[in-house]
């Protein structure tokens, strides 16, 4: 059994791997995963804005451990220009491409199978609905009112666009401006549940499979 590394953009992401996603790994039978915050200097850590921050994490992981898998969890939304490919990427026409095209380039500028490049599609208020049962759960009615015509009218939350105006968190934002993404966002998430998040997000979903996989190989 391998440990597990998932390297994150923000302390919202790092308490989603420890409290949501740990435990479903956990009913797996894994049990050694650690979220880690980007290293942005030598004392400071949190924020995607370069690649070379992450790309130092990922190789500093790999070559201080042979029996590890190491990934990310880092938003399409806004990912800064510094991805290897990120213009060629930025010209194909759907953004599930433009995603899996960005993963690729990662992956060949790491080159090395123990590392499974992640982006979530679009970021991470996008798995917040899944279900309308975390915003009932800690918003008020006028809130979650809302919120039940975004969850129903998406098959798929992945497919929440991503611009300045209609990304996932910009579109909770304009229905209640006193969201707070660290505090809330894994309220809600935790009341949402991390099954309705994979039933409901395919590319979500195919990188859990893959990281049970390969961790237990």
């Amino acid at each position: 059994m391998r440990r597990l590394y998932i390297i994150v953009e923000g302390q919202t992401e790092q308490e989603f791997v420890s409290q949501t996603l740990a435990p479903y790994f956990q009913s797996q039978d894994i049990y050694n995963i650690t979220p880690i915050l980007i290293h942005t200097s030598k004392t400071g850590k949190g924020g995607f804005v370069n690649y070379e921050h992450l790309k130092n994490d990922v190789t500093r992981l790999l070559s201080s451990e042979k029996d590890i898998i190491v990934s990310t969890f880092v938003d399409f939304f806004r990912i800064p220009t510094s991805v290897p490919k990120y213009e060629d990427s930025m010209r194909l026409n759907c953004d599930n491409d433009k995603v899996e095209s960005l993963e690729q380039a990662m992956f060949e500028s790491i080159s090395d199978t123990r590392f499974i490049p992640y982006i979530q599609l679009h970021e991470f208020e996008a798995l917040l609905f899944s279900s309308n049962k975390g915003f009932e759960g800690y918003c008020e009615e006028h809130v979650h009112k809302q919120t039940k015509l975004i969850v129903d009218d998406y098959e798929n939350p992945e497919d929440i666009n991503s611009s300045p105006e209609t990304a996932p968190s910009k579109r909770l934002l304009k229905i209640n401006p006193d969201y707070d993404k660290v505090l809330e966002g894994n309220l809600i998430a935790l009341e949402v549940g991390i099954n309705s998040m994979l039933d409901r997000c395919p590319r979500f979903r195919e990188w859990v499979e893959i990281l049970v996989a390969e961790v237990k190989k």
